[in-house]
């Protein structure tokens, strides 16, 4: 699906107006993101880029992840990357790097936490995101290993 009809599907039940004054934005600017582009291919052609086609440039250029893991917890969720398929063709020892990169990132969350108490005996809210970067990371390496198996990417071989 495209972004201009990702955010007209958004904005159809509240409506448009409703939207713009939220947004304190002109209704004309909400209707120019429900638009196609005017060629079909380049956002900007409908003299202005929306604001998902916004995000997806700015996570282009940064290459940040926090910026779509963001957007996913405001939205009640958590981003988990697809796993690439690639990485898998050296089957025989992925397995046991895959596990070690599990415990490795679960002990980085768990030093993170116990760092974040030791000085005083809390959590401030710098820690709580150090927390969970370091929870998104595991998330995403558990990810990988779990569509590994469920793709019958792990057969170990064995010798004669």
């Amino acid at each position: 699906m495209k972004s201009h009809e990702v955010i007209r599907q958004a904005v159809d039940e509240p409506g448009v107006k409703a939207v713009a004054a939220a947004l304190r934005v002109s209704a004309a600017l909400v209707y120019k993101w429900c638009e196609p582009p005017a060629d079909g291919h380049e956002p900007e052609q409908s003299g202005t880029k929306n604001p998902l086609d916004r995000v997806r440039e700015m996570y282009t250029l940064t290459k940040d992840i926090r910026l779509i893991r963001w957007l996913c917890n405001e939205a009640g969720g958590f981003f988990v990357a697809n796993p690439d398929p690639k990485l898998r063709d050296n089957l025989d020892q992925t397995i046991f790097d895959e596990t070690r990169a599990m415990v490795r990132d679960f002990s980085k969350l768990l030093e993170t936490v116990t760092s974040s108490v030791e000085d005083d005996k809390s959590i401030d809210l710098k820690e709580a995101d150090d927390i969970r970067q370091k929870w998104e990371d595991l998330k995403s390496c558990v990810e990988r290993f779990v569509t590994g198996c469920e793709r019958g990417r792990y057969h170990l071989k064995r010798k004669a």
